[in-house]
């Protein structure tokens, strides 16, 4: 596995790569690896001839006073597990190779209205960050294909918007949430909680089941009432919820009663550790739930 770290040795890499006409499909990571990156890599590795990661902790997406300092950092460790995944090539710059001197007035790539909603809405700037640095890599990397995953389903929509409405000619593959054996959403985050919160932490996904199957059961559904009572019941688990929220997949908006095409959304604080999490649903139509 090539691991460059410089824009200079990225843009020969590629240079060299659209010479030889290789497809490539591309897997933006902040490192911290664990399975669910592995997956990502595994659905990419099956759609192109090479597979490039990259490991960037983005300061642009965490809030000032947030966990930027905090974040996991574990490059030995995340270059053994892709050299064993068989990925091709690693990018890991620094913050100074990838934004240069000038971070606080650096241009930034902005998808309006979406970006302000939910995660936005508690963490201001966040996905302004996101798309500023997902569109400098698609930039350098020049990809044919882009895999992500469904877990951060609000930036994964967000990213799709701004492909189709920048022209950016790579294709947005997404790939289903990886969980552990309780159903919890892995998640890099994972690591802050203790072992009694780890414990309970599962009780995130139990509950979007619990609303999924309410939605699919009842007629006419009031999606109020029901995620307001699924917050209610996260919060007495011992979670601090942020939101809940039953939303149109094709832009998050709350859902309303003739929508099929719908997503739960969820955040919530556990001790030091935000989750977040959702399930997608299709619904039927009322008629044929007759």
């Amino acid at each position: 596995m090539n691991v460059i770290t410089t824009l200079q040795s990225l843009r020969e890499y590629i240079e060299l790569q659209k010479r030889e006409c290789n497809k490539i499909a591309f897997v933006p990571t902040m490192g911290n690896l664990h399975q669910g990156h592995l997956d990502l890599v595994e659905r990419a590795q099956s759609l192109a001839d090479l597979v490039i990661v990259s490991i960037f902790v983005n300061p642009l997406q965490f809030e000032a006073g947030g966990d930027l300092d905090n974040y996991p950092k574990t490059l030995e460790a995340d270059i053994e597990k892709l050299q064993q995944a068989g990925v091709d090539m690693l990018f890991a710059p620094d913050i100074q190779e990838v934004y240069g001197d000038n971070l606080s007035a650096i241009t930034q790539v902005i998808v309006p209205g979406i970006s302000a909603l939910w995660c936005g809405a508690s963490r201001a700037g966040h996905f302004e960050g996101v798309t500023t640095i997902v569109n400098k890599l698609f930039n350098l990397v020049q990809p044919d294909i882009a895999v992500f995953g469904e877990k951060d389903f609000q930036q994964l929509t967000i990213i799709r918007i701004m492909v189709r409405d920048l022209s950016i000619p790579v294709e947005i593959v997404s790939v289903a949430t990886s969980r552990e054996a309780d159903g919890l959403a892995m998640s890099s985050r994972n690591g802050y909680l203790t072992k009694d919160e780890r414990e309970i932490a599962a009780k995130l996904y139990e509950t979007l089941v619990n609303v999924r199957e309410i939605l699919i059961s009842e007629r006419n559904p009031d999606f109020q009432k029901i995620t307001q009572q699924a917050a209610n019941s996260l919060n007495q688990k011992g979670f601090k919820t942020d939101y809940l929220a039953v939303c149109r997949q094709s832009d998050l908006q709350l859902a309303g009663p003739e929508d099929r095409k719908l997503v739960i959304l969820a955040a919530a604080h556990l001790g030091k550790a935000r989750l977040i999490d959702n399930l997608i649903l299709d619904k039927l139509p009322a008629e044929r739930l007759e």
